[in-house]
C-alpha cells in the first residue's frame, strides 16, 4: 500500500467482505497528532487472533499480524496481483519439479540472528512435521522437501511437475520465514515467546503484545524485502469485542483506521455521513456451509450411518437455501449470491450449483428437496445441528444463520438446532468433529483458482471434514501442473462439477470490499496494496 497524501484525510476501511488475508500497513502515513501519540497510526478490528505461528493459524486475523512482521521469499507488489522475490533474488523453475530460490545476502531478523537458507528449510519442514488442523501446511501438499546447497539457495522438490501455483503458495499462510533459534521444530510456539524472541524480518517488529486487545508495532529497518520501508514508524492495533465499540470509535475519531468487520447497517448508516466516503471494490471472500461427512445426519459416525441419504440431507439443503434473500436482506448486496466453489470473476469458475439445485435460476425449490429427500428414503424432518461463529465473520452472521435456519425449516423438512460459538473455541472445535454442519468463510491465499479448491478438497483437507473423493484428488493435481491455459481450466470446471455432485461444501455468497474515507483526523490516505489483501 503507497502512501498517497490528500491534505489529510483518514481511511476508515471496513468490510462486509473483502478478498485479503492481510492488513498491510505500511503505507499509513501517521501525523505527531495521532490517537497512538508519538506520530503513532492506531487500527480497529474485531478479527481475533488465534497464534502468531504460521504452523498454528489459517485465518485472517492471525495473517493479518503475520504479514506486517515476517519476510516471505515470494510477495505481491502495491497495486499487482502477481508474485515476485520479497526476501530473495530470484525465484524460478530449474527443473519440472524443482523450484529454486536465490536469497539477498546478508538478511537478518530482529533479534539479530542470520537469516539463511536453514531458516527457510526449517520453516517449511515444521509446517509439514507439526500439520497443525488450524494450520495452512494443506497448501503445501505438492512439496516432496526441501534442500539447500548453499547459505543463500533453496531447492524445493514437488510431486507434481510444473506446478503453477507454488510461487503464490510461497506468498501464502503457509510462506512466511521463521527464526530456527526461536520456534519448536516440532510443535507450535507460544506467542509470547515469538514475541519475546523477536524472531521477525518483516517490515515491523512488535514491541508489545496482549493478546487480542493491543499490539504495538515499531518499523524493523533491516528489512530488505520487495515492500520497502514503511512509511510509518508505529502502529498500534487494537481489537475490539463488539463492532457497535467498533463504530462508535470511528464516530468518535478515537481510532484512525478501522477494518473487519462492521454491519451491513453500520456501512450503509457511515454513507451518510458527510465526514466519510465509501468505496466498493471486488473481491475474493466466499461464505459457505461446511458438512462433516462423519458426524452428519447419516454419516458413518452416526447410528443411521447411511451414505445415499446423507447425500440427500446435503443436496436438499443446496435445493432449499435462498442466497438472494441472505444477499440482499441481511448483507444490503455488499454480498453477491455464490453458485459454486470457485467464485465469479476467477478463471474457470461456474455455476454449477444454480443447474444442479433448487429451481435451475438460482432460486429455492421446496419440491425438488421434497424429492431429494424421500428417493433415499429420508425420514422428515431431519434433525441438523448447525452452527455459526459471532464474531469471526462479523456481527451479521446470527442474521445470516437465522435465515438459513428458517430456510431450511421450510416445508418442514429439517429440524434446525442452531448455536453459536466464539472464534478461538470454534477454530478448535471444527476439528474436532463438535460440529456435524457450521459456518465457515475463506479469504484468498492468492488470486487462483487452485485456492478455492486444493486446501478444501484434497484428502487431507483444511477442513478436515472427512471428504474424500480420490477422483477429485487427481483432477486437482493435474490441473496444478498443467501449463496450457484452455486445458487447465477445463479440468478446473471439472472438479467443481465433481464437487458440486457430493456437496462437501454449500457455498452461499461472495463478497466485495469496501472502504470508507473520512477527513476528521489529519492522516494520509493509503491506496490499496492489491485487491488480493486489501484493506491496507
Amino acid at each position: 500500500m503507497t502512501s498517497a497524501h490528500n491534505g489529510g484525510r483518514r481511511i476508515l476501511a471496513v468490510s462486509a467482505a473483502f478478498a485479503a488475508a492481510a492488513l498491510v500497513l505500511a503505507g499509513c502515513s501517521g501525523s505527531n497528532n495521532g490517537s497512538g501519540g508519538g506520530g503513532a497510526l492506531t487500527v480497529g478490528t474485531t478479527d481475533k487472533i488465534t497464534s502468531i505461528d504460521p504452523a498454528g493459524s489459517y485465518d485472517n486475523g492471525s495473517f493479518a499480524v503475520m504479514n506486517q512482521v515476517y519476510p516471505f521469499l515470494l510477495n505481491t507488489p502495491y497495486g499487482s496481483p502477481d508474485v515476485k522475490p520479497d526476501i530473495a533474488v530470484s525465484a524460478d523453475f530449474t527443473s519440472p519439479t524443482e523450484y529454486t530460490v536465490k536469497l539477498k545476502p546478508g538478511l537478518k531478523f530482529a533479534n539479530g540472528h542470520d537469516l539463511t537458507s536453514s531458516d527457510v528449510k526449517f520453516t517449511f519442514d515444521r509446517q509439514i512435521k507439526i500439520n497443525d488442523p488450524n494450520g495452512p501446511a494443506s497448501l503445501l501438499a505438492n512439496l516432496d522437501s526441501v534442500s539447500t546447497p548453499d547459505k543463500t539457495t533453496v531447492a524445493f522438490k514437488l510431486k507434481v511437475p510444473n506446478d503453477q501455483t507454488f510461487p503464490q503458495v510461497l506468498s501464502s499462510p503457509a510462506g512466511p520465514i521463521v527464526d530456527e533459534q526461536v520456534f519448536s521444530a516440532d510443535k507450535v510456539t507460544p506467542d509470547n515467546t515469538i514475541v519475546k524472541g523477536h524472531a521477525f524480518a518483516g517490515q515491523y517488529d512488535i514491541s508489545s503484545y496482549d493478546f487480542n486487545n493491543l499490539i504495538a508495532y515499531k518499523a524493523f529497518d533491516g528489512y530488505q524485502g520487495l515492500l520497502g520501508k514503511p512509511a510509518t514508524a508505529k502502529i498500534n492495533v487494537k481489537y475490539y469485542a463488539q463492532a457497535s465499540n467498533l463504530k462508535l470509535d470511528i464516530q468518535k475519531s478515537a481510532i484512525d483506521v478501522a477494518y473487519r468487520q462492521l454491519s451491513a447497517t453500520d456501512i450503509q448508516n457511515l454513507q451518510s455521513n458527510k465526514n466519510v466516503k465509501v468505496v466498493k471494490g471486488p473481491g475474493g471472500e466466499i461464505r459457505y456451509i461446511t458438512f462433516n461427512f462423519n458426524t452428519q445426519p447419516y454419516g458413518p459416525k452416526t447410528p443411521d450411518a447411511d451414505p445415499k441419504k446423507a447425500l440427500a440431507v446435503r443436496q436438499a439443503a443446496a435445493d432449499l437455501v435462498d442466497r438472494a434473500a441472505i444477499a440482499k436482506q441481511v448483507y444490503k448486496d455488499t454480498y453477491t449470491p455464490l453458485y459454486s466453489f470457485v467464485p465469479d470473476g476467477l478463471t474457470g469458475a461456474t455455476t454449477v450449483l444454480k443447474d444442479l439445485y433448487g429451481d435451475g435460476n438460482g432460486g429455492p425449490s421446496l419440491d425438488k428437496a421434497k424429492a431429494a429427500l424421500q428417493a433415499a428414503g429420508v425420514t422428515t424432518p431431519v434433525a441438523l445441528n448447525l452452527q455459526y461463529n459471532p464474531d469471526h465473520y462479523g456481527p451479521s452472521s446470527g442474521d445470516e444463520y437465522a435465515q438459513v435456519k428458517s430456510q431450511l425449516e421450510n416445508g418442514g423438512l429439517f429440524k434446525v438446532n442452531l448455536q453459536s460459538t466464539e472464534w478461538v473455541q470454534y477454530s478448535k472445535d471444527r476439528t474436532a468433529d463438535v460440529y456435524p454442519a457450521y459456518q465457515l468463510g475463506w479469504f484468498p491465499d492468492y488470486s487462483d483458482a487452485d485456492n478455492y479448491l486444493s486446501p478444501f478438497f484434497i484428502k487431507d483437507n483444511f477442513l478436515a471434514n472427512h471428504y474424500d473423493n480420490a477422483e477429485v484428488q487427481a483432477l486437482i493435481a493435474k490441473q496444478a501442473g498443467t501449463t496450457d491455459k484452455a486445458e487447465r481450466t477445463k479440468l478446473i470446471q471439472e472438479i467443481q462439477a465433481k464437487v458440486g455432485a457430493d456437496l462437501s461444501t454449500l457455498p452461499l455468497l461472495q463478497g466485495s470490499q469496501v472502504a470508507v474515507v473520512g477527513t476528521l483526523r489529519k492522516r494520509a490516505t493509503p491506496s490499496p496494496r492489491t485487491t488480493q489483501d486489501w484493506p491496507p
